[in-house]
């Protein structure tokens, strides 16, 4: 049985001034755990009988039995999925050297959660191990977050830095890549193997005092040329397509 404080602290760790406070984060379902088990200390480890049953462990940790009731209570999910932990979050570092080659995303202030997951996510497929994040960006933590990484959490380190202060000292480093709409087309732009990838505000784009830091403007061209089409790209799928290009780059070197 959980007890109340627990359930209460938990509970809290909705809201990111406890995440922080305390160093915790959750995840929830089987596949997700399994992955950030494996990266991540353990707290608190919880599951259904029914789960248990049929799984019994996890990266050899042996959960504490709760009911669907008690579950509930502490989950984010609208459907609990038989199996909770809670984890202790990371201290990451890095330095400059970290950013010679490879590739590299920085995020100014994308905001919505599921796109930040989703672009974990993204990171994680084309072997990008780092991403700084602007201040402002959503918390990689958070809870819709950390179900939209899909486990990728567990393999990319995620750095919340000031923006403008990084680039700068990037910029001296490696190639600062920027997607803007009047951009060069990516297909044809001269890629190297090594950079910062920008990613910009979903509403806004990348604001003016990190565009100054860019160093080469990328465009995604729409199809066909000059033809009506969507305002933007949701910046998940535009960062898919950015990376693609670039990695697609380095298998044909």
């Amino acid at each position: 049985m959980i007890t109340k404080n627990k359930i209460k602290l938990i509970s809290s760790l909705n809201q990111k001034k406890f995440r922080d406070d305390n160093g915790l984060f959750v995840a929830e379902g089987t596949k997700l755990i399994t992955d950030m088990t494996a990266t991540y200390k353990t707290r608190w480890f919880f599951a259904t009988s029914e789960w248990a049953e049929n799984h019994k462990t996890i990266n050899g940790l042996t959960p504490e039995i709760v009911d669907q009731e008690e579950l509930k209570k502490i989950s984010n999910l609208k459907t609990p999925q038989g199996v909770l932990a809670v984890l202790e979050k990371p201290a990451f570092t890095w330095d400059n050297s970290d950013l010679r080659n490879s590739l590299t995303l920085a995020l100014d202030d994308v905001q919505d959660p599921g796109n930040l997951g989703t672009i974990i996510r993204i990171a994680d497929w084309f072997g990008i191990r780092n991403i700084f994040c602007s201040e402002y960006t959503a918390d990689a933590f958070g809870p819709k977050t950390v179900q939209a990484t899909m486990g990728a959490l567990s393999r990319v380190q995620v750095h919340y830095v000031n923006m403008v202060e990084f680039l700068t000292e990037a910029a001296r480093t490696v190639p600062v890549y920027g997607t803007f709409m009047d951009g060069q087309n990516a297909y044809n732009e001269k890629l190297t193997h090594e950079g910062v990838v920008v990613m910009g505000n979903e509403g806004n784009g990348i604001s003016p005092d990190v565009e100054k830091l860019v160093t080469s403007r990328l465009l995604i061209p729409n199809f066909p040329a000059g033809e009506p089409t969507s305002e933007s790209l949701n910046v998940g799928v535009a960062t898919a397509l950015v990376c693609a290009e670039f990695r697609r780059r380095m298998v044909g070197a």
